[in-house]
């Protein structure tokens, strides 16, 4: 389950960054060839941030398509995972052009 160590990871960024600041939510940008289950990585969130500063901070996640760019005929494809091919012409010559983000993205911060 990386998805543990991914929340690991974004904890630390939030702590890096906003260290002595009460934080809301931290939201990230998961592409779908990441390979990241949502529902578990909230539930690593609850786990990593449990009985720490971040215990309630909301994990928002904004789950990125996987779009390919054909390189044969240059239409755009939202991939239905796992296939690789073009809707239009059905080659497999194209070029992934999202889908493989792991962003944090934006913290928002309690105000004074």
């Amino acid at each position: 389950m990386h998805e543990l160590s991914l929340c690991s990871a974004i904890a630390d960024i939030v702590e890096r960054n906003a260290p002595d600041q009460d934080v809301r939510s931290v939201s990230v940008q998961v592409g779908r060839f990441r390979q990241v289950v949502p529902d578990t990585l909230r539930y690593c969130w609850e786990m990593v941030t449990f009985d720490t500063r971040l215990a309630d901070t909301a994990l928002l996640i904004d789950e990125v398509a996987a779009v390919i760019v054909c390189r044969v005929c240059g239409a755009r494809t939202e991939l239905d995972l796992p296939v690789f091919v073009c809707s239009a012409c059905a080659s497999s010559d194209a070029e992934l052009v999202s889908g493989e983000e792991f962003l944090v993205t934006t913290l928002e911060l309690a105000g004074n």
